[in-house]
């Protein structure tokens, strides 16, 4: 998925020749095939290649990978979740990171009001 978002289209050839140390062929072309069965791949017709893009948008399927994250690992809990990435980190945050998590956390207050 990262190399068809990065280039926002693909064929399997494409795929497999950008993996860093790819299985075979085959084994890419029957992944992409699985992506596309369970919606986050489409593809169309180039002559006799089929070219992948994604269903949708990297950031949207993001947000919804996270989503299953937080509710797979932290039983739902968001703050479990940030917690632990912060703990993951060592604590060790930029100044940049720790002023845009206060300005999110002061929206959500905003919301909740």
């Amino acid at each position: 998925m990262d190399i068809i978002y990065a280039r926002g289209e693909a064929a399997a050839a494409e795929v497999h020749e950008a993996l860093p140390d790819p299985p075979s062929y085959s084994a890419v072309r029957t992944l992409l095939r699985i992506l596309e069965e369970k919606g986050h791949l489409k593809h169309r017709e180039d002559g006799p290649r089929y070219i992948f893009l994604p269903t949708e948008t990297r950031a949207k399927a993001s947000k919804s990978a996270l989503k299953r994250v937080v509710q797979t690992f932290f039983d739902g809990s968001l703050s479990n979740a940030v917690a632990a990435l912060v703990d993951a980190e060592g604590g060790k945050l930029s100044a940049e990171e720790l002023q845009r998590i206060e300005v999110i956390i002061a929206a959500a207050k905003k919301k909740t009001r």
